[in-house]
């Protein structure tokens, strides 16, 4: 990191430690396909094997006490009770598109939460469209997204004009109770209930089942807002079983029952990189 930072200084990066994943770097980039680069480099050069969660940009959050924090990362949230006010960047975004793809881009702005501030026709082929967005929902796949819906003629360009009210909350997940923090995300309240939804149901499909039941739940504060249950392992113990007391039966049942509870409290989740990177695409 130290070599790339040396070639490329709008390129940062600082240590962090995570409970769920250990000691890693916090980075910062000029933008996805800046991202994109750093990690290809790294993968190549380095042979390295890379775990990628989801972006984040910076908050202010105005304390009841009047003082401003800067955030960047969502463990650093305080406590709700302490919070009078959440601030995230803005951002006033100049999309030039084909006029037949107008309707379109307004659409996708409009669900990003975006202003509209004016459009200007360039010429019977092309419109200039411009927006004031949050930032959070620019940096992941706004680009790629405009690219989609316009086949690929579409561009934008912004640039950050301030810090905004908004209703922001912290999501976490928990995995059988316990929050795993490289997996908490900021997000509009508007939109909690959906990505929580969305999110356990992709967490369900990676991790893999266990010899006991795992719960899934995406929570706000102490409110558990979606909850999704991967099954245990299923074992017939009562296979070699032909016939006889159905007491014997019952009985391996019950143990096979106890030593399950007992699994399903000391028992660990194994969480694959796959489950992080989902992360990436519950912005849709």
């Amino acid at each position: 990191l130290q070599k790339l930072q040396m070639n490329d200084s709008s390129f940062s990066f600082t240590p962090e430690t995570s409970d769920a994943l250990g000691f890693g770097f916090r980075c910062g980039f000029l933008g996805m396909l800046h991202m994109e680069i750093v990690q290809q480099r790294l993968e190549k050069e380095q042979d390295m094997d890379l775990i990628q969660t989801a972006p984040n940009v910076t908050y202010q959050i105005v304390k009841r006490d009047g003082g401003v924090v800067t955030i960047d990362n969502p463990q650093d949230v305080p406590d709700a009770g302490i919070i009078e006010e959440f601030r995230e960047p803005i951002a006033r975004v100049s999309f030039i598109v084909p006029s037949q793809h107008v309707g379109t881009i307004m659409q996708l702005c409009q669900d990003r939460r975006g202003i509209l501030k004016g459009t200007e026709y360039l010429g019977p082929q092309r419109a200039q469209i411009i927006y004031e967005l949050p930032l959070s929902e620019i940096v992941y796949d706004m680009y790629d997204k405009l690219k989609s819906v316009t086949s690929g003629y579409g561009t934008m360009d912004y640039e950050i004009i301030g810090f905004s009210a908004a209703d922001l909350v912290k999501m976490d997940i928990l995995v059988k109770g316990v929050r795993v923090d490289a997996l908490s995300t900021i997000v509009h309240r508007s939109n909690a209930d959906r990505r929580g939804r969305s999110l356990v149901k992709r967490l369900k499909e990676e991790i893999t089942k266990h010899q006991f039941e795992i719960a899934i739940q995406a929570a706000i504060g102490s409110r558990v807002i979606a909850r999704e249950t991967i099954s245990a392992l299923s074992k017939n113990v009562t296979a070699k079983c032909y016939g006889g007391d159905i007491t014997r039966k019952r009985k391996l049942l019950q143990k096979q029952k106890e030593g399950k509870k007992r699994m399903k409290a000391i028992g660990k989740v194994n969480i694959p990189q796959e489950a992080f990177i989902q992360v990436l695409k519950t912005s849709n």
